[in-house]
């Protein structure tokens, strides 16, 4: 359902905003928020070797999850980078590993070259703007939410969010798609129909492995 083209102006507006002011935040900011939200991760996400965790590449100052999924690697975890295959349709996404050949894709972001297509279990989305309820405002294009939407199997969705993203609703459409997780500088908050609540990484570990269970045949992918 297309949006009413007062809330698409809302929705524009509050882009700018939100992408103006990471971008006007100090590098020396940004890499300490980055870091606080790989510190908690690396502590929280220890995911089986069976499991392939989905990242996109860093853009536009965003949380970079690489060094996150180079440790996930290590144990044997694959990673995927998302493809945009044209609009309207939904994302691919390719096996990828430093090393590999890739191409740019839409915004000049670099993705897999003829690389298999995974299905990732854990998806690491990178927001412009999260709401209170987890629901994510991205940069337009609607092309995870069309993704999440067409999934057989939904991952365990987890957005990276500085703080600085933070707006008090989204008003969200039948077409957005709220967040399992948020985990920023500040901590963890698992996303929930009545609002959003702090976990400790015990909790999110243990909710991860049942999402996990949940969404899948077996539960071959889990946290330890």
């Amino acid at each position: 359902m297309a949006l009413s083209q007062a809330a698409h102006t809302w929705r524009t507006q509050q882009r700018a905003q939100l992408l103006a002011a990471r971008g006007a935040a100090s590098a020396q900011d940004r890499a300490a928020w980055s870091a606080a939200i790989n510190a908690l991760l690396n502590e929280a996400l220890d995911l089986q070797a069976s499991c392939v965790l989905g990242l996109c590449w860093p853009y536009r100052a965003e949380f970079d999850a690489r060094p996150l999924a180079a440790r996930l690697r290590a144990k044997g975890v694959r990673s995927a980078l998302p493809l945009v295959r044209g609009a309207g349709m939904p994302l691919e996404f390719r096996h990828w590993w430093p090393g590999v050949a890739m191409e740019k894709s839409v915004y000049d972001i670099p993705v897999p070259r003829d690389t298999p297509i995974l299905l990732p279990d854990v998806l690491l989305v990178p927001p412009v703007g999260i709401d209170a309820q987890g629901y994510r405002l991205g940069y337009g294009g609607g092309y995870f939410d069309r993704t999440l939407a067409a999934m057989v199997r939904k991952p365990v969705c987890i957005a990276t969010a500085f703080e600085i993203s933070r707006i008090d609703s989204l008003d969200p459409q039948a077409h957005d798609v709220r967040m399992d997780f948020v985990v920023s500088e500040t901590g963890i908050l698992q996303c929930l129909p009545d609002g959003m609540r702090a976990v400790n990484i015990m909790n999110f570990r243990l909710a991860v492995q049942q999402l996990l269970a949940e969404r899948a045949n077996s539960s071959d992918c889990a946290l330890r």
